[in-house]
């Protein structure tokens, strides 16, 4: 792994310049769709058809195979990937009844195990969708660029920085190679958000001020744990609820938000935060030992201040906002309207008839993928998601110890979450941070 000084700033993405980047990623998206009839077209012939390996069956790997097929007639899932037998099944099942003849996956290419990655990557996929628990990202996304495949990789891209300066180093090695990597951090890809952020870049609001990204939502799923699992298969299977697997809801979730507003400063990143947080209504054991509430004031060089709040419990208002002030306006981001000096609202009805399709950007960033492939016009976001990674790492880092952090000790922490060894037995909890005691490392 690398700490190169251009990876360090976190005002600088050498990959995508700030003020080209919206119109790339907008060009991108519609290229995707515009070229899909002629693509489209020579169906019949294999050489043409994108063979797609799936590695994280669940609920998310169901959804974004789904996604990829749907962004692309022209695609066969071929492979799977799971560490558990039974995932894979379920999958599968929910897969093929929903994708007809681009489900394409024979028995002798279904994986499991924890070396599914390894073995999936040894088949002639041309693409495959990282959908695993996070923690595992970093490691299957250089395997899979070293084995010269093409890269879907969900949201977020670590849980640690150093699986952010993994996935950085990676990514030079992804453009070196010409392949792309995909990030599943979608908005970016949504019609409505590009131009209400073009808005924001053209001046719309004038300079930015303030920024606010809520994620309040009630509590999710949860697997208690059975008597034949071991800790290894029990944490796994419940893995939202163990820092080393998740990162924990800000970094696994509230990560969307905090990308937008990254977005929205044109890619400009803090240079340093302090956050509270706590653990108030998922106490039990089944919830592992991650917070269910973080509050953190994020601060940039220009004097801005970027305040996020997120929350997991259950009986509590729902907000997941997303708000930008400026000195001319404020720009709600979920409902795509500006106010202020100049007052501006997005038009679905606009939106869906654009090249004849809705704005769905669960499957739009797959057909900006795929176009990638096809037209030899590699594309590389895996950066930002790495930088926006780390900047809900660094939430969690302030929130989890009391302390100020900064983005320079952010991106050369030394805390990896990795547990020893990868094996079925005995797996320890780590304890609930307290503030002021937990130490930053």
């Amino acid at each position: 792994m690398s700490d190169h000084t251009e990876d360090l700033s976190p005002n600088e993405d050498k990959s995508v310049s700030r003020r080209t980047f919206l119109q790339q990623a907008g060009t991108a998206t519609a290229a995707g769709l515009a070229v899909a009839p002629a693509v489209w077209a020579g169906a019949g012939n294999k050489a043409d058809t994108l063979r797609v390996g799936l590695i994280g069956c669940g609920s998310r790997g169901s959804g974004a195979a789904v996604n990829a097929m749907q962004a692309d007639p022209n695609t066969q899932l071929v492979a799977l990937a799971d560490v558990f037998a039974d995932k894979l099944k379920a999958s599968a099942d929910r897969i093929k009844k929903t994708i007809g003849n681009q489900y394409a996956v024979d028995p002798s290419q279904e994986f499991v195990g924890f070396d599914a990655c390894e073995k999936l990557l040894k088949t002639d996929v041309d693409v495959v969708l990282l959908t695993t628990p996070p923690h595992f990202r970093p490691a299957h996304l250089k395997q899979a660029i070293a084995a010269g495949k093409h890269v879907f990789a969900e949201k977020p891209v670590a849980v640690d920085a150093p699986g952010v300066r993994s996935v950085m180093e990676t990514c030079r090695l992804a453009r070196q190679k010409r392949l792309s990597i995909m990030s599943g951090l979608m908005l970016r890809y949504s019609k409505a958000m590009q131009e209400t952020v073009s808005r924001i870049h053209d001046g719309q609001l004038g300079k930015i001020v303030t920024l606010q990204t809520n994620y309040n939502i009630n509590g999710l799923w949860s697997h208690p744990r059975k008597p034949e699992w071991s800790e290894m298969e029990w944490q796994l299977r419940n893995w939202y609820y163990f820092s080393w697997l998740s990162g924990g809801q800000l970094v696994e979730q509230h990560v969307h938000g905090l990308d937008l507003m990254s977005w929205v400063m044109q890619n400009e990143y803090p240079v340093q935060c302090f956050g509270l947080g706590g653990r108030q209504s998922r106490t039990d054991p089944l919830y592992g030992h991650i917070f269910d509430h973080h509050a953190i004031c994020y601060e940039y060089s220009g004097g801005q201040r970027c305040f996020a709040f997120c929350r997991q419990q259950d009986g509590t208002d729902i907000d997941t906002s997303q708000l930008v002030f400026g000195e001319k306006g404020t720009a709600d981001l979920n409902r795509n309207t500006l106010s202020g000096a100049e007052t501006w609202r997005y038009s679905r009805a606009r939106g869906r008839n654009r090249n004849g399709t809705q704005d769905l950007p669960y499957v739009q960033e797959h057909a900006a993928l795929f176009n990638s492939i096809r037209t030899d016009t590699p594309l590389c976001n895996g950066e930002y998601a790495a930088k926006s990674s780390l900047m809900a790492i660094m939430g969690r880092m302030a929130s989890y110890t009391g302390k100020n952090v900064t983005w320079d000790e952010a991106w050369n922490s030394k805390e990896d979450l990795t547990p020893k060894e990868y094996t079925f037995g005995p797996l320890s909890v780590a304890p609930v941070a307290q503030p002021g005691k937990t130490r930053f490392y």
